[in-house]
């Protein structure tokens, strides 16, 4: 019988990611998806799956919620259950460590590290290939869990200004979005050790555009992106899911250290646009 495994995002966006890595390594694997927890509930009880892939923030049942939920039903308490959110800091990793979540990993991701964590998954299980098996980190999941979660912190870069005028505030050239928007922002991408910090041109509820340094891997269209919004005093207000739109250079030469970009917000949570909302109109 085929793999059945089941993906719970809000996002449709990320849910085509994680499914498209998961055809690319069990091609046969039969694969069912859900926008939010309670969505995902109607389909634990109507069937029986051997991997539960789940965000942590969704709206109507979030993924610690689904958690709980799975741990308390016999029959699922030792079904492999791997948490995948933006939500990167230690506390939550422990959090979800104690909820009973098997594995972990922080948005954005790349496609080898989501294949790595369901290969630990799929070896626990007693399901083995050669192309698992290749994929299956010498690293024990739980050590990764607890001892290494400090890697997933966000580590801000300083703003690095150019002649160019990267990072230097534009007024006359802000759009009327942007200039409610008085804080930082930061881009994380898939791969990239460090956020980007990111001087922010125009900002509404479907995108942001900005510049920012180029970082030390090359960027795509289309790859994974979380903006981290900040207040100015530092405070988080605003973390959202989303994905390369457009890339430009800002300086027409091969050396050129500034990124025109675009990140198109994929997230349908009602709680992050709300959020959004009121840091566009000042508030």
């Amino acid at each position: 019988m085929a793999l059945r495994i089941l993906v719970v995002d809000d996002a449709g966006f990320v849910r085509d990611t994680i499914k498209r890595s998961l055809r690319q390594m069990l091609p046969q694997c039969e694969i069912k998806e859900a926008v939010d927890g309670r969505k995902a509930v109607s389909l634990l009880k109507a069937g029986k799956y051997d991997i539960i892939l789940s965000d942590w923030e969704m709206p109507e049942m979030s993924g610690d919620e689904l958690l709980a939920w799975v741990r308390d039903q016999p029959a699922l308490q030792q079904t492999p259950f791997i948490m995948i959110t933006s939500r990167g800091d230690r506390d939550n990793v422990i959090t979800a460590v104690k909820g009973g979540v098997n594995d972990y990993i922080t948005k954005p991701f790349t496609p080898d590290e989501l294949q790595r964590k369901v290969a630990k998954q799929l070896k626990r299980l007693g399901y083995t290939s050669s192309r698992t098996s290749a994929q299956i980190a010498a690293q024990d999941s739980a050590a990764l869990l607890t001892g290494g979660a400090k890697k997933a912190q966000i580590q801000k870069p300083r703003v690095i200004r150019d002649a160019a005028g990267f990072g230097k505030p534009t007024a006359k050239a802000a759009s009327p979005a942007a200039a409610t928007f008085k804080g930082r922002a930061f881009i994380r991408f898939a791969g990239v050790t460090n956020a980007c910090e990111c001087a922010v041109k125009d900002l509404s509820l479907q995108a942001l555009s900005g510049a920012i340094m180029r970082p030390e891997h090359n960027l795509s269209l289309f790859d994974q992106a979380v903006v981290d919004l900040e207040n100015e005093q530092g405070e988080a207000v605003a973390r959202l899911n989303g994905y390369i739109h457009t890339l430009q250079s800002l300086q027409p030469v091969p050396t050129a250290t500034g990124i025109k970009i675009i990140i198109r917000f994929v997230d349908d949570d009602p709680a992050k646009l709300e959020a959004l909302s009121l840091i566009l109109a000042g508030k």
